[in-house]
């Protein structure tokens, strides 16, 4: 399949899919699946946002003598869509719609029983919701999802899929806010013929991963990890950044590190904290938050909110990993991104078991850091002063459980003799203490 897109399965489609919807993660999102494929997508969708998983049921309305050709959909709730110019090209006449609608009427009634039966639906009333399908070929059945959730008081409605039409996401664009899809393609057969394995997906099937979507990630070593070295790409929603992932057999949790300037994963600072925790039984993931050329730019250094966004991106990319996702996720900021990694540990949903800020930015926050709930280190050199008056400011505004620890006679880059090896004991211990506490939460 030489030049087509092509998944594995629907859970690895669903893993690519869910960066690409970071940026949703601030809003609080409910992630919908339209059962029963696009459950399985969105599974680690929902997972990688931190948001509840639920479905919105929708029947295809299909040609009688064609089923696969869609003349419409329904949706529970009394939503219904035709398309008169499939009806009308098709020959199909009035009474032949209806009966195709009452037989249709009659399954989606059956299903909707049945996932109702163990999981009660996440109210969607001035919430996000994403609405996740395994793919669309005329869009029919996305339409009616949309109309579903319109009708129960959704505030943004954003349609994801990992493959479309062309001319449907076009089409979808004017009833949606927000289309994602990550590959259109004009010339369109089945859905099927973008996948290796696109096997049936069972009402049980559905029924079970409607649970695990209502289930807060947990820690747990002894099922979740085999150990990882491995240079990896990330593709956010507006970049592609390049990291580096390694984690330990038996990992006790994840440390994302975030640092405003570029060449992160090559720095030697960050080599020397990340090689201490990974000795201490932590993964580790430092990745760039900026691209080559944005980090020739001091502005995109001090940009925040981009900064913020990446993190956001490169959390979700990390927690839509097989094995990797019940694990308790912690930052470890830099300079700026000690900023970003506040800001982003106080987005509702986005779950965060603890920070270390190095020689950071955390004042750059702002009001942020009085929604951190996360616990907080700030590590500073008493030798840099500016630095260290920024963190006192910061520190004072804080309501997390935050400690202020200063490496004596160290500068800002920790560059004296002894002084980066505090740190990373500084940062061994506080994860030590606090991602086994957040674990032992959940």
């Amino acid at each position: 399949m030489d030049g087509v897109p092509y998944f594995v399965d629907r859970a690895e489609a669903g893993r690519l899919l869910a960066p690409r919807l970071a940026h949703l993660i601030r809003s609080g999102p409910v992630v919908c699946g339209l059962p029963r494929g696009g459950v399985a997508v969105a599974l680690p969708v929902a997972r990688a946002l931190g948001a509840p998983l639920d479905v919105i049921v929708v029947r295809k309305l299909g040609v009688p003598w064609q089923p696969e050709l869609a003349m419409g959909a329904l949706g529970e709730g009394g939503a219904r869509t035709v398309d008169p110019a499939v009806v009308h090209a098709a020959g199909v006449t009035s009474d032949e719609v209806d009966g195709v609608v009452v037989r249709e009427r009659r399954e989606l009634d059956r299903r909707l029983s049945r996932y109702r039966s163990t999981c009660s639906p996440v109210p969607l009333a001035g919430r996000t919701v994403v609405l996740v399908d395994d793919g669309i070929a005329t869009g029919s059945t996305a339409v009616a999802a949309v109309q579903v959730a319109r009708a129960q008081g959704a505030k943004r409605i954003v349609i994801a899929t990992p493959i479309a039409a062309a001319n449907a996401v076009t089409a979808l664009g004017r009833v949606a806010d927000e289309v994602v899809v990550l590959h259109s393609v004009r010339s369109f057969g089945g859905i099927g013929q973008f996948y290796g394995d696109f096997s049936p997906v069972s009402d049980d099937e559905v029924v079970a991963m409607l649970r695990v979507g209502r289930c807060p990630p947990v820690s747990d070593p002894e099922h979740d990890t085999v150990p990882v070295e491995d240079d990896v790409v990330i593709d956010t929603v507006d970049a592609r950044l390049e990291g580096h992932l390694s984690v330990p057999v038996g990992a006790r949790g994840l440390v994302v590190f975030a640092q405003g300037s570029g060449n992160s994963r090559h720095n030697p600072r960050n080599q020397v904290v990340a090689d201490a925790l990974q000795r201490a039984g932590f993964g580790t993931l430092v990745s760039d938050l900026l691209t080559p050329v944005e980090a020739a730019s001091r502005t995109r250094s001090f940009d925040i909110g981009l900064l913020t966004d990446r993190l956001l991106g490169l959390t979700a990319w990390l927690r839509s990993r097989p094995g990797l996702c019940r694990r308790e996720v912690a930052y470890v900021g830099i300079g700026t991104g000690a900023a970003a990694a506040l800001r982003a540990a106080a987005v509702p949903g986005n779950t965060v078991a603890a920070i270390v800020s190095r020689g950071g930015r955390p004042d750059l926050a702002g009001e942020a850091v009085a929604g951190v709930h996360a616990p907080t280190l700030l590590v500073v050199g008493s030798a840099d002063p500016d630095v260290l008056a920024l963190n006192r400011l910061a520190f004072s505004r804080m309501t997390c459980e935050h400690r202020l620890a200063e490496v004596e006679g160290a500068g800002h880059l920790f560059e004296e003799p002894g002084a980066l090896d505090q740190v990373a004991d500084l940062a061994v211990h506080w994860f030590s203490d606090h991602l086994a506490a957040a674990g032992r939460a959940a």
